[in-house]
């Protein structure tokens, strides 16, 4: 079950794993970080990420 695993491991999956489609997204699909009008995709990614780091923090300082 997810809630059981340690947390600092999960945040680390998750970091690993923006990287790579943030690096990926860069290189093969050449996205641009400051074009959000016409590129939604890297600015959503920054979203889940940012909500998914707020999860893993408030489930630490409450665990």
């Amino acid at each position: 079950m997810v809630l059981q695993r340690d947390t600092s491991t999960l945040g680390t999956v998750i970091g690993i794993i923006v990287a790579v489609v943030a690096i990926g997204g860069s290189v093969f699909l050449d996205w641009e970080w400051g074009a959000f009008p016409n590129q939604p995709v890297p600015l959503v990614i920054g979203v889940i990420a940012a909500a998914a780091a707020v999860l893993v923090t408030y489930r630490q300082i409450r665990g």
